[in-house]
């Protein structure tokens, strides 16, 4: 990886989103700049906007919640995605739904509120690509724990300010990126901040 020149380099503000499109094997790194920052991560083939990454895809192929160097992210039809190449942090998520504004109001009384949902809607529209009814995204940095009874937490993030991971794509693909903006809770640390977003 060291020896792969960058040719475009992204920052994405606080509690916002962007988008940009990868061709197939070349590699997207997303950097925590300050550390403690989830990233919601989906993707679409540039092809065939009906096959999008899915996480529930993903665990199924790989029999777990957790994703390792060199594990592949999956489609809803089963087509490998991207490659895990690699991760200073190990500790992401596939569990949660994006945030939306009805959680926003539902749990915090603030339907105003900005939302991963709007994020990624906002930043896919400019590639033609509708809303759809919820996001699943991956959540780079993302840190759920679930206990022996099978109860649920978001804890802070375990990444520290330059922490990253790489992914290799396999396919042509349009990606999506929020820097999630709830603050309200320990997801970010209780802070949001900027993500970086390098192109290989």
């Amino acid at each position: 990886m060291s020896q792969q020149l960058s040719i475009d380099i992204i920052t994405i503000p606080a509690k916002e989103g962007r988008s940009f499109t990868l061709q197939q094997d070349q590699y997207i790194k997303i950097i925590d700049i300050a550390g403690q920052q989830v990233s919601d991560f989906v993707a679409y083939n540039a092809h065939n906007h009906k096959e999008r990454l899915d996480p529930t895809v993903t665990m199924d192929v790989l029999r777990s919640i957790n994703i390792n160097l060199h594990d592949k992210i999956y489609s809803n039809l089963y087509t490998p995605m991207f490659t895990l190449i690699e991760d200073k942090v190990g500790k992401h998520d596939f569990l949660n739904s994006s945030c939306r504004p009805e959680m926003y109001a539902f749990l915090y009384q603030k339907p105003d509120h900005a939302s991963c949902y709007h994020n990624l809607n906002n930043a896919l529209s400019q590639h033609g690509i509708s809303p759809p009814d919820q996001h699943h995204a991956f959540n780079i940095f993302m840190n759920t724990v679930v206990d022996e009874k099978g109860l649920i937490q978001v804890k802070a993030p375990l990444s520290k300010a330059g922490d990253y991971i790489t992914l290799k794509a396999e396919m042509d693909v349009i990606v999506a990126i929020s820097a999630c903006p709830c603050e309200e809770s320990d997801c970010n640390g209780y802070l949001c901040t900027p993500i970086q977003v390098e192109i290989h």
